[in-house]
């Protein structure tokens, strides 16, 4: 266990995220798919290729997919939420009425 101050390693995927196979199935992906599908109706750029399916480490997952894109807000909340065994937070539609 790591003491204070002490950084434990860093997971081995995590440096996947770096190479640049990854930046390229990111970038490809992306360009087919460049709204947010958490934020639609309301059209949002979408800045994350996010494994729809968490991959846990698992190489194949992480390079197969299934990817969906994502808002960097949607990635870093409800997404990470959800994973955890939440629900995402219900968003205003189009007719500034909460969604259910």
């Amino acid at each position: 266990m790591a003491g204070k101050g002490e950084h434990m390693a860093e997971p081995a995927y995590k440096r996947w995220y770096k190479t640049a196979r990854w930046q390229k199935l990111r970038a490809r992906h992306l360009y087919h798919n460049p709204l947010c599908v958490m934020c639609l109706p309301r059209p949002t750029p979408a800045t994350v290729c996010d494994h729809k399916d968490p991959h846990r480490g698992d190489e194949v997952k992480f390079w197969a997919g299934p990817f969906q894109s994502l808002c960097k807000q949607h990635h870093d909340s409800d997404k990470q939420r959800m994973e955890r065994g939440g629900k995402a937070k219900a968003g205003i539609g189009v007719d500034g009425w909460p969604e259910e």
